[in-house]
């Protein structure tokens, strides 16, 4: 689920963050799948609460759907009806293949763990700006930004299984 941020501040610094966290992390990844065995493929996912039924999944799923063709009285009825719902928030997943074993791994928990200190999932509530991401002048450390990307994409891949 994605990160509760609680101030505004630290909102402008996350939004600062994630791009640059993003691309170093895709970047870094690319360099290790070079260097791998590994094929790695993205894929855009839906990730849902995770009390979600597949009953309910397949409900917001056909909703959302119809929503797209509706009639504007039909859309506020269809709306009405989410706003009960659990609605799932995009996700961006490298998969990772080698002969039978796969491994999916969620980019977006990753630029987490990039961007806030001792980032843990799943039970992360409030979160906290790692701050040393950000220079004296108020913008990204690319260095020190690209140094924590890297390391913890090195762990991603030396967690892979050996066979």
């Amino acid at each position: 689920m994605p990160p509760r941020i609680t101030n505004s501040v630290a909102w402008q610094q996350a939004e600062l963050l994630m791009q640059p966290a993003f691309i170093r992390v895709v970047d870094n990844i690319r360099k290790l799948l070079d260097l791998s065995d590994w094929k790695g493929t993205y894929q855009d996912v839906l990730i849902w609460p995770p009390e979600t039924t597949e009953d309910t999944k397949a409900v917001v799923t056909k909703l959302l759907q119809e929503l797209e063709a509706a009639t504007p009285d039909k859309a506020v009825e269809i709306r009405e009806t989410l706003a009960h719902l659990p609605i799932p928030h995009p996700g961006y997943h490298l998969c990772l293949q080698r002969q039978e074993q796969e491994v999916s791994v969620d980019l977006w928990e990753l630029c987490y763990q990039v961007c806030f200190l001792n980032y843990n999932l799943p039970n992360n509530d409030v979160v906290e700006i790692d701050t040393s991401l950000i220079d004296e002048m108020g913008d990204v450390d690319w260095q020190r930004l690209d140094n924590k990307a890297k390391q913890l994409v090195e762990q991603v891949f030396a967690s892979l299984p050996e066979n």
